[in-house]
């Protein structure tokens, strides 16, 4: 059996493949990228694909019997026709089976919500396929958060607009994990599975990562506006308003979301602080 992960070369792609390469070893499995040799480092056969270009997809998918979908980068609306053009190769080629990553979040009122409704329609147009799927709508990363560890220590603390919203984070580890195995358990078909972790506080993150890295981290809560023109300052209008639309959700509660994630991955997902000693220690 040959299953393919698209955007080998990415985070999350990258350690979806090397947990399917502990189930089922490397020649089994192929990786998908715009630039195959960023991807090169995974000891897979990688093969070139743009999810711009349905004729690369129409190749790239040959003789493939199961393909994971990773969500794509660009534009919200560009998205669902780049997504198509992976599905419909999918059906042309008698693909049996597609794993689509998507997201958890608001549908309707944050600035973050036109990415979850882009997700949504791939959501259904994968329904619609006629193929065998699962969708996994992934929590929140808590690497983000790790990275910023210096800035967060040179600022005094955590400040964002999530107020007292519990926001249930997840890893690019623990999604590689659950991944490797919902693509391999076809009970799973037919489902849509929240794959998050548990439900915690900005203070009990701040918390948390005191505990593992002896900082001294407060949560400070500011208002959406104001978080939202600090982190356009910071990042750019388009990547700003995405940054504050998603805190705005987890202040309105769209991230405290029921667990899948033990269901789909055969085991229960590791704590915060399981997650963050982890990070610490790769």
């Amino acid at each position: 059996m040959k299953i393919a992960v698209t955007t080998a070369s990415g985070q999350l792609g990258s350690a979806i493949i090397k947990a399917l390469i502990q189930e089922i070893g490397k020649e089994n499995v192929i990786g998908i990228a715009r630039t195959p040799k960023k991807a090169a480092h995974l000891g897979v056969e990688v093969r070139k694909g743009d999810y711009n270009s349905r004729e690369e997809f129409n190749e790239v998918l040959k003789g493939v019997d199961k393909v994971l979908l990773v969500s794509g980068m660009d534009d919200p609306q560009k998205r669902i026709q780049q997504h198509r053009n992976v599905i419909e190769a999918a059906k042309q080629n008698g693909v049996q089976k597609i794993v689509y990553t998507s997201i958890v979040g608001d549908e309707k009122n944050t600035a973050f919500s036109p990415v979850v409704q882009s997700n949504r329609q791939t959501e259904e147009d994968i329904r619609n396929s006629g193929l065998d799927f699962v969708i996994g709508r992934n929590g929140i990363y808590i690497e983000p958060d790790l990275e910023y560890i210096d800035t967060y220590i040179k600022e005094g603390g955590i400040t964002n607009c999530a107020a007292d919203g519990n926001c249930t984070y997840t890893s690019r580890l623990e999604l590689g994990f659950a991944y490797a195995q919902i693509l391999l358990n076809d009970d799973l078909d037919g489902q849509t599975l929240s794959l998050v972790g548990e439900a915690i506080t900005q203070d009990q993150l701040a918390s948390y990562i005191n505990q593992v890295y002896g900082t001294d981290l407060t949560f400070t809560s500011i208002s959406v506006e104001d978080y939202k023109k600090e982190r356009q300052a910071a990042l750019g209008e388009f990547l700003g308003t995405i940054i504050a639309g998603i805190y705005e959700g987890i202040r309105n509660g769209a991230n405290d979301v029921p667990s899948d994630f033990e269901k789909a991955a055969g085991r229960a997902h590791k704590s915060p602080l399981e997650m963050i000693q982890t990070y610490k220690n790769v």
